[in-house]
């Protein structure tokens, strides 16, 4: 610092400004040889870019999917294909249009025609144009008339692959096939010209989009009538009912609002190999009561229980000691069980399968295989009966001893001159 004292200033002058001091050497920059290094790469890869677009170095931007929404809402189209009361045309690019088989008064198309149109929407959800016909009569739409919730009468006018097409006071609906029963449809082909009762699930009238639901009104009628029909079913009552699935142990049909089992061992008095041949979804059936519980809200029925059961008259149609023709239907390591008759098996015992004794059941018979069994013993009221397949073989002659030739004597033994060891001996 200086020796010499700052003068002071007078009132109103500014203060003087101090002489300011070097700064200490460690405080001035030096030049970062990691700076310089990074200015040369810089400098470098200017030079390499220069010359080149956004194009050339991040490539063509993507393209979005275009709309298949012609600006030109007037076209020339070609009638493609006619179906139920739709008609198809196809505007030309990948743009194909629909348009209600009523905007042609002289009678239907026939394909390859060419017709003017004019495009008025959209369907998102279909992805087709909806078209209509320059001058033709249009198609009041009222779609106020529909709300979700609604109970509506929809008039099938086709189908496609997911279900039906129906029409609704004038609006164009669908109805997913696995919404159309309570159980699974395969073929959709009857329902058209039908009307049905549906309920309205979804409404958008900006896509001009209608779904329903049969089966939500079916099943909100089954819901309503469930406890009605638990109250009034008895064991031993004959109902009728509708079968809704077919599974390899059964099958389940609904009684109204109540779904019962029917076993697989309750469908025929003969054997059922596979249910689904003999039941089938949708199928109407009478069947009879067999079990009830109303804590667990489980039933149960039988169909073979409405038919006679041929283990009534048995013993007057297969008596004891009768000879009848059967199949072996199962082996067990106790013996085979042989069906004389649909719904009659017997059982063979091991012992009664041949006449040499059997170590294994296999050996003798297989499964499938036409045998002859007799009849040893019938028990119509156990439903069981006993036969016999070694008692059908006739038993072998035994070998008679050769003759002895003429003139030629049997020896004898000479008389024994010691006595025979062993014994108690005598006293």
């Amino acid at each position: 610092m200086s020796d010499e004292t700052a003068p002071i200033p007078a009132p109103g002058e500014a203060a003087p400004a101090l002489p300011q001091s070097p700064p200490p050497v460690s405080a001035v920059p030096r030049p970062s040889r990691r700076a310089a290094f990074d200015a040369d790469i810089e400098q470098q890869m200017e030079a390499a870019l220069a010359g080149m677009d956004e194009k050339a170095l991040f490539g063509e931007p993507e393209q979005k999917p275009r709309r298949c929404e012609p600006q030109d809402r007037k076209k020339k189209g070609r009638v493609v294909s006619l179906h139920a009361e739709d008609v198809f045309i196809d505007v030309g690019g990948r743009c194909q249009g629909v348009l209600p088989l009523q905007q042609f008064p002289d009678g239907k198309p026939q394909i390859g025609d060419t017709v003017d149109v004019e495009i008025e929407g959209y369907d998102r959800a279909n992805g087709l144009l909806l078209l209509t016909r320059q001058g033709a009569a249009q198609r009041v739409e009222d779609w106020s008339s529909v709300n979700e919730g609604m109970i509506v009468e929809a008039r099938v006018t086709g189908t496609n692959k997911g279900g039906l097409e129906v029409d609704v006071n004038g609006l164009r609906g669908f109805i997913p096939i696995s919404h159309l029963e309570l159980f699974r449809v395969e073929n959709t082909g009857p329902y058209v010209n039908q009307r049905l009762l549906c309920m309205v699930t979804e409404v958008k009238p900006e896509e001009r989009n209608l779904v329903l639901s049969r089966r939500a009104l079916l099943e909100k009628e089954r819901e309503e009538t469930r406890e009605k029909t638990w109250n009034e079913l008895a064991e031993g009552q004959v109902r009728k009912g509708v079968v809704r699935t077919v599974k390899d142990f059964g099958a389940f049909v609904d009684l109204g609002g109540v779904d019962a089992l029917l076993h697989v061992s309750d469908m025929s008095w003969a054997r059922v190999e596979n249910a689904d041949k003999l039941l089938q979804p949708g199928q109407a059936v009478e069947v009879k009561i067999l079990r009830i519980d109303h804590e667990k809200k489980k039933l149960s029925v039988g169909l073979k229980q409405l038919g006679p059961s041929p283990w009534d008259d048995l013993s007057l149609r297969f008596p004891e000691g009768t000879v009848a023709p059967g199949k072996v239907t199962r082996l067990m390591d106790f013996g085979a069980f042989v069906e004389i008759e649909p719904g009659v098996e017997g059982l063979v015992h091991i012992s009664e399968l041949a006449p040499q004794r059997v170590r294994r059941v296999g050996d003798v018979v297989k499964a499938g295989q036409d045998v002859q069994v007799k009849v040893l013993k019938v028990e119509p009221g156990a439903r069981r009966i006993a036969l016999s397949i070694k008692a059908t073989i006739a038993a072998p002659e035994p070998t008679p001893e050769p003759e002895e030739p003429e003139g030629k004597k049997k020896k004898t033994p000479p008389p024994r001159k010691t006595p025979l060891k062993g014994g108690l001996g005598s006293s």
